[in-house]
């Protein structure tokens, strides 16, 4: 990433530690620019409406029955919804104190800050070894470093920068002294590295970004701090090597907010502190980490969403805007979000949005629009602007033993008229078994939840040999053919010789419609097997013969299939999305039994504008 003796010599004659390490200089015109604000208006309004509660309501409770449920029954949520409500009123108290400057909120952040300090673990109880159990089971609880306690050492750290010296003097002491206990220690003197310094994923960038962002802030001997940022730059290496070229985030646009935003804010405190002199957003393949979330997104907030991604992406205004000012990455225009949108209340998102948001940014097209391919991930996608909005389709490839891995190897994602219908249903609630060996058990990561077949009874199984292979991908004007081969995504047991998937997408400029034809061709090593063909909607289809259709408020999506052929049926599942509101899916199943050795199932999917069904009929 960069040599350790240019790091070393940047940060230990780096001048000073700048004022503008949390990412600007605050001063008081910066701050009546905030006040000011147009755009960051409701999101002030929502901290000081946060604020103001945590001064009137004592601070939520971490009881011991609700911190070993997850050991007893898996669950996670009844634990870590008081954790981030602790957090959210961290972070909404230092806020408003900051901006408004009230003696008001002093007290309750000072007692906030004091319990947050006391708390048994800032790791959340899903990350914690298990007393008596594997070889970390004798680790103390307060010294496992995951994400949650690397985040909480940063914000309590980035509160001192920020409103420390209203506070009592004993709470800077007991910060720095658990911040040091805690983390510090585990991280930078344990005998052996934590996992994550070598994870390939959001684990490394987050813990390794927090840590490193913390001892930017406290750490006075530049010696010691230049040799813990070397040891953060080997994490990020980590980090930057699960991206390949192509700069696809294969954990989903929700993990890249996470993951390489935490990276882009060490990266700019690293910058600050050492004066520009140590630019670590300047790479090219950075630059294509970067241009991520444009090339990822449909009508907003919806995105193309595999793995364990929310089929709507939240882009902090913040992060976006800097992206795009400081390197100049095609990023989509970012709303400013809710307080409460992100449940565990992330401490940089939301003070990067108040010192980044621009008060104009312009509202950007959706980047990108055209067929983009992440090679090395095995994603295609093709967006289309008609007059009647977004048309897109997307296909995966790839392999199953991917970060946050669905079974989802073949399945595609149709957009119509700025409307997902056929969706993907991102993650399911985490809990002890999603992230266990029965992890495919999960209607959202098993294969049975994708719009994939089922081929003589058998689902796609887990692991890297479990593959789909892109063929071929070829664009002639207004059609996209892709083709996928899926022999490997299935196990023995499914007698299959070979499958392969393809698609002739058709959208044509100006018009309001676009076609998708789907053409399955198996070879099995038997006659007489059976295939299913699963289509995945959070909208009731129809059901006619010879026909099924998805409708919505905007798109509409109609299905033509041989009824010599397949036999359609509709399936209702109760489900539940990623936070526990209860979901619905429609799984429509396309069944062709008694085949021949030699099987080409096809259909034909007529996509369009529901209004102009509306007016057709």
């Amino acid at each position: 990433m960069i040599p350790y003796h240019r790091l070393r010599e940047a940060i230990v004659q780096a001048e000073h530690r700048p004022a503008a390490l949390a990412g600007a200089a605050l001063t008081p015109e910066k701050l009546a620019e905030i006040r000011a604000s147009r755009r960051l208006a409701n999101l002030l309004g929502e901290i000081r409406a946060e604020a103001d509660r945590a001064v009137r309501e004592p601070l939520p409770p971490l009881p011991f029955d609700d911190f070993r449920l997850f050991r007893e029954q898996g669950t996670r949520l009844e634990y870590e919804r008081p954790y981030f409500r602790r957090r959210a009123r961290l972070l909404s108290l230092t806020l408003a104190l900051l901006v408004d400057g009230d003696d008001k909120y002093i007290e309750p952040l000072e007692n906030t800050v004091w319990d947050l300090c006391g708390e048994y673990a800032w790791a959340v109880p899903a990350h914690l070894p298990y007393a008596g159990s594997g070889p970390d089971a004798e680790l103390p609880p307060d010294t496992v470093v995951d994400l949650f306690a690397a985040e909480t050492a940063h914000a309590l750290a980035e509160m001192l920068l920020l409103v420390g010296d209203r506070l009592h003097p004993w709470i800077a002491q007991r910060v720095r002294s658990e911040i040091e206990r805690r983390v510090f220690e585990p991280v930078f003197a344990a005998e052996r590295p934590l996992f994550w310094f070598a994870a390939d994923h959001n684990w490394s960038a987050v813990c390794a970004g927090a840590v490193g962002m913390a001892a930017m802030l406290l750490v006075e001997d530049r010696e010691r701090l230049a040799w813990m940022q070397a040891r953060v730059c080997d994490a990020m290496d980590s980090f930057l090597s699960g991206y390949g070229d192509d700069g696809c985030c294969m954990e989903g646009a929700g993990y890249w907010t996470y993951g390489f935003g935490y990276y882009v804010y060490w990266a700019e405190m690293l910058h600050a502190y050492t004066g520009g002199a140590v630019d670590l957003l300047q790479g090219g393949k950075v630059r294509q980490i970067a241009g991520y979330a444009g090339r990822v997104a449909l009508t907003l907030p919806a995105c193309v969403n595999y793995s364990d991604c929310s089929p709507t992406m939240q882009l902090h205004a913040g992060l976006i805007d800097r992206l795009r000012s400081r390197i100049g990455a095609e990023t989509p225009y970012a709303e400013l979000l809710s307080l409460h949108d992100d449940h565990c209340y992330r401490w940089p998102h939301q003070v990067r949005t108040l010192l980044w948001a621009e008060e104009e940014p312009g509202r950007l097209p959706v980047p990108s629009a055209g067929t983009i391919c992440f090679a090395d991930a095995g994603w295609i996608i093709d967006k289309r602007r008609t007059p009647a909005g977004l048309f897109a389709f997307s296909a995966k490839g790839g392999h199953n033993d991917e970060p946050h891995n669905h079974n989802d190897l073949g399945h595609f994602i149709v957009h119509a008229a700025g409307e997902t219908l056929l969706t993907d249903l991102g993650p399911g609630v985490y809990t002890q078994n999603y992230f266990g060996p029965n992890r495919y058990d999960d209607l959202h990561t098993s294969s049975l939840g994708h719009s994939v077949p089922v081929v003589n009874g058998c689902a796609q199984s887990g692991g890297r040999e479990r593959r789909a292979d892109i063929v071929c991908s070829e664009q002639a004007g207004d059609r996209l053919q892709v083709e996928l081969d899926l022999t490997q995504a299935y196990g023995a047991e499914a007698g299959l010789n070979s499958l392969r998937r393809q698609f002739v997408w058709t959208c044509r400029e100006g018009q309001t419609s676009a076609t998708l034809e789907v053409q399955d061709e198996f070879e099995f090593a038997a006659a007489g097997g059976e295939v299913t063909e699963h289509l995945i909607s959070l909208h009731r289809p129809q059901l006619d013969f010879g026909c099924v259709s998805w409708q919505g408020a905007a798109g509409r999506v109609e299905l033509r299939y041989d009824p010599a052929v397949f036999e359609a049926a509709l399936e209702v599942l109760d489900s539940q999305e990623h936070l526990g509101a209860p979901q619905t899916v429609y799984r429509t199943a396309l069944q062709a039994r008694s085949l021949a050795r030699r099987f080409v199932g096809a259909w034909t999917l007529e996509v369009g504008s529901a209004v102009a069904a509306d007016h057709e009929d």
